[in-house]
C-alpha cells in the first residue's frame, strides 16, 4: 500500500530550509559563472541521445515517443547542451561558455540536481577548475580535488595482458600490486605533486607526458587541498584524458574533465547540488 503522502525512493522534495538553502547555492553559483561570462541554458527533460554519455543504458528511463522512437529522461546533461549548440543554436550564437541548473534521472526513480558548467572548444581544464574552486569556496565548503587522467588506465591495460579497463574501473589494487612491477607500484600510492618528477623518470615513455598533465593542472588549478589519483578510471563515455571529483567525508561533490565531441575539444564539470545542501541541513 503506497501512502498518499509518500514520494518515489530516489526523488528529491525540498521544503522551508532546504528549500531556501537550494536556491542560496544556485544562486551563489550562478553569479560567478556569469561574472565569468557564461550563459545560461536549459535542456529538454526528453532526449534522443542519452545513451551517448551512459556507460550502463540500464540505468535510463526509457518512453517512447508519438511516433514510437526510443526516448529517454536527460540521465546527463553534457552530450545534449553540446550536441544542441552546435547542431540546432550553432547558426544564432558564437558563444562557448555556457551553464545550466537542472536535475539529471536515473533508472528507476533516481533524481539528482546538479549545476554544470561546459566550455566548448577550450583544452585546458584549470579554466573551468578554478571556477568550481571558486564556488565551493564562495559556498564555504572545503573539499579534496582528486585529480586523474583517463588515458593512464588505457595505456597501462594495453601495456599488461594481465590487465584489463575492468580492472581500474573496481580499482584493483592488489592486482596491480601482484604484477610485482617497481613503477606500476609505486604508481598506485602515487598522491601527491612533489612525487610525480621522481616517477615520470622510472616510467614508459608514453605515461610521461600524461603524468606532467597532472602535475600541471595541480600547478596551474592553485587546490590548496589537492590528491593525484593516477589509476582512476571514470564511468562515463565522454572524458578521455584530465579529470576531476571534488569530496569530502566520502561523498562526491563534482566531477569535471576534458572530453571529445565531433573531433572538438571541450572542457567541463558538474557539481552536485544535493550533497551541498545536505551536508549545510545536518
Amino acid at each position: 500500500m503506497i501512502l498518499e503522502h509518500e514520494i518515489p525512493q530516489g526523488s528529491k522534495l525540498y521544503f522551508a530550509n532546504t528549500a531556501k538553502v537550494k536556491r542560496s547555492i544556485e544562486a551563489t553559483a550562478a553569479e560567478i559563472l556569469e561574472h565569468h561570462q557564461f550563459e545560461e541554458i536549459v535542456t529538454p527533460i526528453f532526449s534522443h541521445h542519452q545513451h551517448l554519455s551512459i556507460a550502463n543504458e540500464s540505468e535510463l528511463i526509457r518512453i517512447n515517443d508519438r511516433k514510437n522512437n526510443p526516448i529517454s529522461l536527460r540521465a546527463d546533461a553534457t552530450i545534449d547542451v553540446v550536441r544542441i549548440i552546435k547542431k540546432r543554436l550553432g547558426g544564432n550564437t558564437s558563444q562557448k561558455k555556457w551553464f545550466y541548473i537542472q536535475p539529471v534521472y536515473r533508472y528507476p526513480t533516481e533524481e539528482q540536481y546538479q549545476i554544470g558548467v561546459e566550455f566548448m572548444g577550450e583544452k585546458n581544464l584549470s579554466s573551468v577548475l578554478n571556477i568550481a574552486n571558486e564556488i565551493f569556496a564562495k559556498l564555504e565548503v572545503d573539499a579534496l580535488v582528486q585529480i586523474s587522467n583517463m588515458k593512464i588506465p588505457h595505456i597501462i591495460a594495453d601495456m599488461f595482458d594481465a590487465l584489463s579497463i575492468d580492472d581500474f574501473r573496481h580499482i584493483n589494487i592488489d592486482k596491480f600490486l601482484s604484477l610485482n612491477v617497481d613503477w606500476l607500484s609505486k604508481l598506485v600510492y602515487l598522491q601527491h605533486e612533489s612525487q610525480v618528477d621522481e616517477l615520470i623518470a622510472l616510467v614508459p615513455d608514453a605515461l610521461k607526458i600524461e603524468l606532467k598533465k597532472m602535475k600541471d593542472l595541480c600547478s596551474e588549478s592553485g587546490c590548496h587541498n589537492s590528491v593525484l589519483a593516477p589509476m582512476y578510471y571514470a564511468k562515463m563515455l565522454y572524458y578521455d584524458e584530465l579529470f576531476f571529483r571534488v569530496i569530502k567525508n566520502n561523498e562526491v561533490y563534482a566531477r569535471g574533465g576534458r572530453y571529445n565531441n565531433d573531433d572538438v575539444s571541450s572542457v567541463g564539470f558538474a557539481i552536485y547540488t544535493d550533497e551541498i545542501i545536505e551536508s549545510k541541513v545536518q
